[in-house]
């Protein structure tokens, strides 16, 4: 009987402290990833209903992409409960395996080795002041003096041939993969003291949204609309129907979300749902014009259905600064 009333009073307390972690997340937060889980249900239905509505389709891509998608859904919802720590872990990761992707796709040499460790040395010192919470060192660390490191390092090791263009290799890789994704961790060192209607995870939240959100919708409205290809020699599929469509889908979604997770308004909100979907179309594209140019389609098959991490986070790797750098002008003091 002892042993059945302290398991009850275990089972009660951990049911208090379940009820307790969800009762301090920020309401919008819950009903934002509630809501996100409910797109992805339908999306699964929908993928049950295919195959009977169109007999001998090959959906096999689509029923990948939507697997792979609620496992990354699982992963940033349970590091943005879990905190700016887990946050932080998370994009550790996803920035070294974004750089792992890029350096071994990038013409890099046997010689060029020490440069690679480098890179990653620098990845860690990157993170340290996320963790440390020290935005002026942040800033200026990657684009001055690894930018400056590099190629001194090349020129120690005695590596002079294509000298320019490895160095400029290196940069963009770190800048991009690291430095970029960065900012999304940081976003989640915004302290409680700021305006914030949804806390820091809301500010990550919205940022993922949005740019996922509209990578989708010019992906929909190329589908069903597009004909005037926008820039044929680097992504053939894309068209002015579906970048102007999914920029105004992405506009809009941002105008009216935006007071619910951020705490931009007017003019800030404004150039947010301006900028934020010519960001994600220029990453995408950007990096496509690399992959192209280094003779792939996808940087890895890492992710089921999308190809490799970089492939996924190509327009992140552009909105994620802007959004940090418009909130931190317009509303966040911390910055």
């Amino acid at each position: 009987m002892r042993v059945m009333l302290v398991e009850g009073e275990r089972g009660i307390s951990g049911m208090d402290a379940i009820t307790a972690f969800f009762g301090g997340q920020p309401p919008a937060l819950l009903w934002g990833l509630g809501g996100v889980l409910a797109v992805l249900t339908l999306a699964v239905g929908i993928t049950l209903l295919l195959p009977r509505l169109k007999p001998g389709g090959d959906f096999t891509n689509l029923r990948q992409r939507i697997s792979s998608w609620w496992v990354m859904i699982a992963l940033l919802a349970a590091a943005l409960l879990a905190g700016w720590q887990a946050v932080t872990a998370l994009f550790v990761v996803v920035s070294f395996i974004a750089l792992r992707e890029f350096l071994s796709l990038a013409p890099v040499r046997r010689e060029d080795r020490p440069i690679v460790l480098a890179a990653f040395a620098a990845m860690l010192i990157n993170y340290g002041f996320i963790v440390a919470d020290d935005y002026g060192l942040y800033r200026v660390f990657i684009p001055t003096y690894v930018f400056l490191i590099v190629p001194f390092l090349m020129a120690c090791i005695g590596q002079t041939r294509a000298f320019l263009a490895t160095t400029a290799t290196f940069h963009w890789a770190i800048v991009t993969c690291v430095y970029n994704l960065g900012y999304i961790a940081f976003l989640m060192r915004t302290p409680a003291s700021e305006p914030l209607p949804a806390g820091a995870a809301g500010l990550v939240f919205f940022l993922l949204v949005a740019t996922e959100a509209n990578d989708v919708a010019q992906y929909v409205w190329g589908k069903l609309f597009g004909k005037r290809k926008i820039v044929p020699k680097v992504s053939p599929n894309k068209t002015w129907e579906g970048f102007l469509g999914g920029w105004a889908t992405t506009a809009a979604l941002i105008w009216f979300l935006g007071p619910v997770f951020s705490p931009l308004s007017g003019l800030g909100l404004a150039c947010l749902a301006i900028f934020l979907p010519i960001a994600g179309f220029a990453g995408d594209v950007t990096m496509s014009a690399i992959k192209r140019d280094i003779g792939v389609k996808d940087t890895s098959a890492l992710i089921p259905g999308h190809g490799g991490l970089l492939d996924r986070a190509d327009s992140l790797t552009f909105t994620a600064p802007l959004f940090f750098h418009i909130h931190a002008y317009f509303a966040l003091s911390h910055f």
